[in-house]
């Protein structure tokens, strides 16, 4: 069921259906997120049953405000604030210490939670309708089955989760990949996710280098070796590799796709070409919705050329090589 994010009628209903337990789908500058009022357990296990994902893996609860993380953590680390004071609203997700009792479902049953401020309109006015209502913050991974491509237009979320979902139309999200997540709950920042922030604006806000993921970093949403994969099996592919590929192929390239940058496929007629942006935020914006279409026109092989190794292009890259890895 599509609302309209700028009806304030239609903001009051998501809330209310939220403050019911309900499951509500709607717009951040990132992607469409399913979200369910994030301290009731119940309620977030909807979000595990219709996105059909594992229970341990956890999910990022959105708030209104900063202020509104202390529902959530007694203790904000002094790394987390620095991020939080440049980032937020935005996108950007902390993980700090989770306060016993609240949101373990959310949490995925760890002692730590990933935290949110969402910079979209809608995001903000329905977080704050919620919690006139009662509602501390909204758990909410992308709105999509697990594992799958990310939605980035209400459209998407209908056309995999289904119409009786209410789900708030605020257009296309800005961004188009989800946020960076860097957890602080160990007394150092480490790294979990990238996203559209650069390694090099986030160490400059924290003020010293962000630290690698290891074995002891807690579990983060969209963080699995696969994910954000199309039907088709996508191939990431280094540019040369790519130019030889190309040059094999016959005119029965039956069901392949290139997405590139800089390389123009010979085969004409036989392979489905998309244009890669130069920018790494205008690759951002449309590289969901890039696979999505290829997808919706059947085919069955995405080579796509690998991006610059640039910090700049991490956000985009992860997210090529967990497809590539489904």
């Amino acid at each position: 069921m599509r609302l309209d994010a700028n009806d304030p009628a239609a903001i009051a209903s998501a809330a209310a259906a939220l403050a019911a337990g309900e499951l509500v789908a709607f717009p951040t500058e990132t992607v469409y997120g399913l979200g369910a009022r994030a301290e009731d357990d119940v309620a977030v296990a909807k979000i595990f049953a219709a996105k059909g994902r594992p229970a341990d893996h956890p999910l990022i609860v959105h708030v209104a405000e900063a202020a509104d993380a202390r529902a959530f953590t007694t203790v904000v680390p002094p790394l987390a604030q620095r991020l939080i004071d440049a980032f937020w609203p935005g996108p950007l997700t902390v993980i700090v210490p989770r306060t016993a009792g609240i949101a373990g479902a959310a949490a995925g049953g760890q002692s730590t939670i990933g935290l949110r401020c969402p910079a979209h309109p809608a995001a903000r006015a329905l977080l704050r309708a919620a919690r006139a209502l009662g509602v501390p913050g909204v758990a909410a991974p992308s709105a999509n089955r697990f594992g799958r491509i990310s939605p980035t237009t209400a459209a998407h979320v209908l056309d995999e989760l289904g119409g009786a979902l209410p789900v708030l139309d605020g257009g296309a999200c800005e961004v188009g990949i989800e946020s960076s997540i860097v957890d602080c709950s160990r007394g150092r920042a480490v790294l979990l996710r990238p996203g559209v922030l650069t390694r090099e604006r986030i160490e400059a806000a924290l003020g010293e280098p962000l630290h690698a993921a290891d074995a002891s970093a807690p579990r983060a949403s969209g963080t699995l070796e696969a994910h954000y994969a199309p039907r088709a099996a996508l191939r990431l592919m280094p540019t040369a590799q790519l130019c030889t590929a190309l040059q094999m192929l016959g005119k029965a390239a039956l069901g392949l796709a290139v997405y590139s940058r800089t390389v123009q496929p010979r085969a004409a007629g036989a392979v489905r070409f998309a244009a890669m942006p130069a920018r790494p935020e205008a690759a951002a914006h449309e590289l969901f919705s890039v696979l999505r279409e290829l997808d919706a026109d059947g085919v069955s092989l995405i080579w796509v050329e690998e991006p610059p190794e640039s910090s700049d292009w991490d956000g985009v890259r992860d997210r090529l090589r967990r497809a590539a890895a489904a």
